[in-house]
This record gives structure tokens, C-alpha cells and sequence, in this order.
């Protein structure tokens, strides 16, 4: 990945842990002053963003370290275990928020809300940090196409239905006395979590197992290579993702009774179209004689 690449992804990783932070405190004293389930949930579901945007921020670094001599690939699978262990987070916590939802559900008596306001304020406020801050990671993510950045942000994305819930069973509460409300906002909250968490180890999952590229993505690269002046043909096109990046490897055939110099600058012509369209990509492309220009 390109220096700038990594300071944009650095960039969200810090802006991520800051906001984790101010929203951990606000909800605290949001909890405190309401009671509310619903604020409860996303007071977890943030103190959980901010491990995870700790983790996600310690993997952005470690994966911008150069290949070494015992990762000749680099480093960048750090993005795709920190964003397995996100899941892992995810799918733990909405499990015990829909527990502890349920419970209260069904309670005889359910405890009340109080001081409503001072959560709706304090709701409203931290759904307008975490729109700030996702518009900036969705920007990185379309530059840098970062893992654990688009993981940390579907978090976030995640969060501003349950703090809406938040603000509506607590203003329902305020005006009807419907203190149900606030558990089954809590427990769609549970199930946004669950889902998301399953997405993002999806994923991450995959690119551990070094699955192909999307099907899109190799269309798009078969295009570009199909068409290339020079090339009589190609053969093994592999992909795979490593956290951000994409690894391209396929084999071209050419003009045998041309010289190695117009060879050379074929493929590199090649490989420079490639990156073009996937700037992330970590291209290798093998020259094979064609059979119809070596004789055999």
C-alpha cells in the first residue's frame, strides 16, 4: 500500500478510537441518568467499537510493515484476523444484549425510565459524531479499500439504528409510559450486531482461506487482459485478498521471435493498466511463448 494509503487509513483508525471513546463516556451518563435497556446495549455495542477500533488501529500499523524475509507477502493479513476477532466481539455481545432483553420482555413488572430527556439529548448527540465520523471512513475505504476500516465502519453504521431506537423508546417513555419498547429496541439492536458480525467474519474468513477475488473483479481483470495489444492468449488468472490488497498473478503468452525488450514492455504496459483499476493490487505476470508463434 502507498504511504499516503496508510496515513489515510491511520487517519480513520485514530478518528475511530477518539469517537469510541467520547461516545463510551457519553452513554455512561446516559445509562446512569435513564436505566434504559436500549441505552445500555449501545453503551456495550460502544465500548465494544472501542476495542475493536484499538485492535483495528494496532493492525492498520502492523500491516503497513514491508515484506520481510518471514512474510515475503507482507504483512497485511493482520487486517483480516483483527477483523475475525471483530466478529467474534460482535456475535458475543449481541447474544448477551438480546439475553438480557428478552428477560426484561417478558418481565412481570418492568422496571421504568427516568430523566428521558437527558438520554435523548445525549442519544442525538452521539448520532451525530458517529455520522461524522462514518462519512470520513467512507471516504478512506473508497481510496484505500481497507478491511478493517469497512469493518470498524459497519459498526458504526450498525450503532445509529439502535441509538434512533434508543431515542424513540425513550421518548415514548417520556410521553405513554411503555417501558416494553425499550427491550425490543434492544433486542433488533442484538440482531443488527449478530448480522453484522457474521458479514465481516464472512469476509474475513474468506481471504484467510486465500478465496478468489469476486467474480466482478475477475470479469474486470479478464477484460483488461483479453484485450491487450500483443497478447496471443493468457492462462492462470489467480486472485486472492490479504486485507486491502489484492493479489493478481496470471500468465500471458506472447511472440516468441520478438525481443525480450518488446516483452518486457508489454507486461509492464499491462501491469500498469491493471493497477490502475485496482490500486491496491500486487500484480506478478508470467511471459509464455504461444503455441501458435514457437513451433510446437
Amino acid at each position: 500500500m502507498s504511504a499516503g494509503g496508510h496515513r489515510l487509513n491511520l487517519s480513520a483508525g485514530l478518528a475511530s478510537v477518539a469517537v469510541a471513546l467520547v461516545l463510551v463516556g457519553l452513554k455512561f451518563w446516559a445509562l446512569q441518568e435513564t436505566g434504559a435497556l436500549s441505552v445500555a446495549a449501545s453503551l456495550a455495542d460502544s465500548a465494544l467499537d472501542l476495542l475493536v477500533s484499538m485492535t483495528g488501529l494496532m493492525a492498520i500499523i502492523y500491516a503497513a510493515r514491508p515484506a520481510d524475509d518471514d512474510h515475503r507477502f507482507g504483512h497485511t493479513s493482520a487486517e483480516d484476523l483483527a477483523a475475525l476477532g471483530q466478529a467474534l466481539l460482535l456475535a458475543g455481545v449481541a447474544v448477551f444484549i438480546g439475553y438480557g432483553a428478552l428477560g426484561r420482555l417478558f418481565s412481570d413488572v418492568p422496571p421504568p425510565l427516568k430523566n428521558e430527556s437527558a438520554g435523548i439529548l445525549v442519544m442525538g448527540l452521539s448520532i451525530a459524531i458517529t455520522l461524522a465520523l462514518v462519512l470520513w471512513q467512507r471516504r478512506v475505504i473508497k481510496r484505500t479499500g481497507s478491511k478493517v476500516i469497512a469493518a470498524d465502519s459497519l459498526h458504526y453504521i450498525a450503532d445509529l439504528i439502535p441509538n434512533i431506537g434508543a431515542v424513540l423508546a425513550l421518548a415514548v417513555s417520556s410521553f405513554w409510559a411503555v417501558p416494553q419498547l425499550d427491550s425490543i429496541v434492544a433486542i433488533l439492536a442484538a440482531i443488527i450486531l449478530l448480522y453484522g458480525g457474521f458479514r465481516i467474519g464472512g469476509r474475513a474468513f474468506d481471504a484467510l482461506m486465500d478465496r478468489s477475488a469476486s467474480p466482478e473483479t475477475m470479469a474486470r481483470l479478464a477484460e483488461i487482459i483479453e484485450g491487450w495489444p500483443g497478447l496471443y492468449g493468457y492462462h492462470d488468472l489467480k486472485t486472492r485478498t490479504a486485507g486491502s490488497t489484492l493479489f493478481v498473478q496470471v500468465h500471458i503468452e506472447l511472440d516468441g521471435a520478438q525481443s525480450l525488450h518488446q516483452a518486457h514492455d508489454i507486461g509492464k504496459a499491462l501491469k500498469r493498466e491493471i493497477l490502475q483499476a485496482y490500486p491496491q493490487a500486487d500484480v506478478i505476470i508470467h511471459k509464455d511463448l504461444a503455441r501458435d508463434t514457437d513451433g510446437l
